[in-house]
């Protein structure tokens, strides 16, 4: 068995890996053994909620061939004093600026959710697509990640979002909307 200290939620948590006949085993003694810490599993879903809150993309849908290191925001966790494959390219990349740039948003919207592809809008015209979005629980807010045209990508950028055909304002974000500083993963 492996366990990581690690956490898509963005909560204190732990990944842990077993070979697939124990499964059930280690989830009813985990469920046991927190029944009295207010111990609850949650779904996919709401692991995806979180996850917007913390502005962490996923592979798929923000992190996929189409979108180099830069673009984005990957490169912060590059060794530029290492080689790797794709080093050159990635370079050229960063240094000869980004034409778009991965964001997060809060939608002003109610009852309504992007899911992806929808269109990223400023003054009626395409400035990029959401790549992934839902509703983040613990704010009450819609969020959705997306690409957008680099001048657009400051935080506090107006937007809008086309959800079934009609246009919501949204604001790109400066960061996490929930648990800014992570203290609640080192708690």
């Amino acid at each position: 068995m492996i366990i990581n200290r690690i956490s898509f939620s963005g909560e204190l948590g732990y990944e842990i890996y077993c070979k697939p006949q124990y499964l059930m085993r280690l989830a009813d003694a985990i469920e046991a053994a927190g029944a009295d810490l207010g111990y609850r599993w949650y779904g996919a879903r709401a692991l995806l909620s979180m996850r917007l809150e913390k502005g962490w993309g996923v592979w798929t849908m923000e992190y996929r061939p189409d979108f180099d290191a830069v673009e984005s925001g990957m490169d912060v966790f590059i060794n530029w004093k290492k080689d790797f494959v794709g080093k050159e390219a990635t370079l050229k990349a960063r240094d000869e600026g980004l034409m778009q740039k991965l964001v997060t948003m809060t939608i002003d919207v109610q009852e309504l959710d992007v899911v992806h592809d929808e269109a990223i809008l400023k003054d009626g015209e395409a400035v990029g697509y959401v790549s992934s979005g839902g509703y983040a629980h613990h704010v009450g807010k819609s969020i959705a990640m997306g690409y957008v045209s680099t001048e657009f990508a400051a935080p506090g950028t107006k937007l809008e979002v086309e959800i079934l055909g009609d246009v919501y304002d949204a604001l790109v974000m400066a960061g996490p909307i929930y648990d800014a500083n992570g203290s609640n993963m080192r708690s």
